[in-house]
């Protein structure tokens, strides 16, 4: 058995047969992970916010949707995964705070993540599989490439496997 490979906030990782991904503490962020099931290939970012329109510099691109998606496919192609075989699976996206009197659209970063996150995944032609997103419990995650299951641990809810 192979030691886990932990994918920190806002970092990005692809790794070949055998290997677990995950990532911990996703509350508004949101844990993707796109794999190759016959290459049994896989990637997963943590991502934090929506888009980089704003940001001044982008030292770690997986803290973006925009950003963390085309880097994620590019270090697929490395190696080797066929594009049309990609599915992705996603957990987090979760409503963390709320503040009464205040525009909540501004606060709602997880439902702004998730939107976005799908959105690019469509724009790139990747199927999204299976999707664990919303509420306001936090998560971590973990995808094996042996499984090829994602198991989402969510915050006094359990465990589940997509």
């Amino acid at each position: 058995m192979t030691q886990p490979i932990h994918v920190g906030m806002a970092d990005l990782v692809v790794s070949k047969h055998p290997a677990t991904l995950i990532t911990l503490g996703l509350g508004s962020c949101i844990g993707l992970v796109i794999y190759d099931q016959i290459s049994k290939t896989a990637g997963m970012v943590h991502i934090m916010l929506p888009d980089s329109r704003e940001a001044k510099n982008i030292p770690k691109p997986g803290k973006f949707a925009d950003t963390a998606i085309p880097l994620l496919l590019e270090e697929l192609a490395k190696l080797g995964v066929n594009k049309s075989q990609l599915r992705a699976k996603m957990a987090g996206g979760a409503q963390m705070f709320s503040m009464p009197g205040k525009d909540s659209a501004i606060f709602a970063v997880g439902t702004r993540n998730v939107e976005a996150t799908t959105k690019m995944l469509a724009a790139a032609g990747i199927r999204l599989v299976s999707s664990d997103t919303g509420g306001s419990k936090g998560r971590s995650v973990e995808f094996s490439t042996e499984t090829m299951k994602f198991v989402v641990k969510t915050l006094g809810s359990g465990t589940k496997e997509l």
